[in-house]
């Protein structure tokens, strides 16, 4: 195996365990009005506009629908979709499912060209996203880019009888994982974190990763990687839960940060480890189905063509005469 191979093959597995008018104003004429009779100007005047939404084909996605529900958003967060334009698809294809971290590039680049984020007036980012609810939106826009059934992601499972069965890969099939009532009472609403008090080390900050934090994480993995330099996945795995703010936070924040926390005693790391644990709020591996028998089971989320079939329709006999 060469060293490229190698390389590649480090960073995956670091990344598997590592689990972002101007306005026109008309001027007022000076000259004297002259009176010519009476024009009915209704027939001249332009359609009232529409929203700028509706020609960008944006769609409001519900906070209420995403995994976290909202929880880690400011109280007037807004999150638009849109589907995925034909260069936006081809470059998606290019994507090497070798790769994990080509894949988590590929997934970001659908995510930053169509979501669309604002607080308010002020525009986000698709980084502001929470980590957890990345593969639900993402699903979302497809749903947006593919709305005919022949397009349907599906997989294939095989019921106690032997018999076999054709599942949807569907939103409405999800199952969550759920905040503990022992830790959701650390919830603050105000700072959309979890304050959590302990005996040993005062109140802990955490919260579920960020889209914007985790990049950093992937980039910082990939440069040690590329240095030669051994990494501490015990580390990286909870540090993106102790930070809130994508922000400012670089490579140099990330190695300052992995040198503090190598000063901790077993304690402190063992209780915040068992608390990123807990903090788990996106989609589970299996979906929960009802088969036409009325039985219910779980089958596992997968693509059956790869993941290239996110936005690469898997049947094309609907379009074949």
């Amino acid at each position: 195996m060469s060293k490229k191979e190698n390389t590649e093959k480090d960073l995956n597995d670091d990344y598997k365990n590592l689990v972002t008018s101007a306005e026109n104003t008309a001027e007022q004429s000076t000259e004297p009005r002259v009176e010519q009779g009476t024009v009915n100007m209704a027939q001249f005047q332009r359609d009232e506009a529409a929203p700028a939404d509706f020609h960008l084909g944006f769609h409001d996605l519900p906070t209420t629908e995403l995994p976290s529900a909202g929880m880690f958003y400011p109280g007037d967060v807004k999150i638009s979709i849109r589907s995925a334009k034909v260069l936006e698809i081809r470059h998606f294809s290019t994507v090497d499912e070798q790769s994990i971290l080509d894949v988590d590039s590929k997934l970001n680049s659908i995510l930053e060209s169509c979501t669309r984020v604002e607080s308010g007036k002020k525009m986000m980012s698709y980084k502001d996203l929470c980590e957890e609810d990345r593969f639900y939106v993402i699903l979302s826009i497809r749903d947006l880019t593919f709305p005919e059934p022949e397009s349907a992601l599906t997989v294939d499972h095989k019921d106690k009888k032997g018999k076999n069965h054709q599942i949807s890969v569907e939103k409405k099939y999800f199952q969550y994982f759920s905040i503990p009532a022992e830790l959701d009472k650390y919830y603050s609403k105000g700072d959309k974190n979890f304050l959590i008090k302990t005996k040993s080390f005062g109140t802990i900050t955490m919260r579920p990763p960020s889209v914007g934090i985790m990049q950093q994480m992937t980039g910082y993995i990939k440069d040690r990687q590329e240095e030669g330099v051994e990494i501490d996945q015990s580390v990286l795995q909870i540090m993106p839960y102790l930070v809130s703010e994508w922000r400012g936070f670089n490579k140099k924040k990330i190695f300052e940060f992995e040198m503090e926390m190598n000063g901790w005693s077993n304690k402190k790391y063992s209780l915040i480890y068992k608390l990123a644990e807990k903090m788990k709020i996106g989609v589970q591996p299996n979906m929960l189905v009802t088969l036409d028998g009325g039985e219910d089971v779980e089958v596992p989320i997968n693509f059956r063509d790869g993941i290239k079939s996110l936005f690469i329709v898997q049947d094309i006999a609907g379009e074949l005469l």
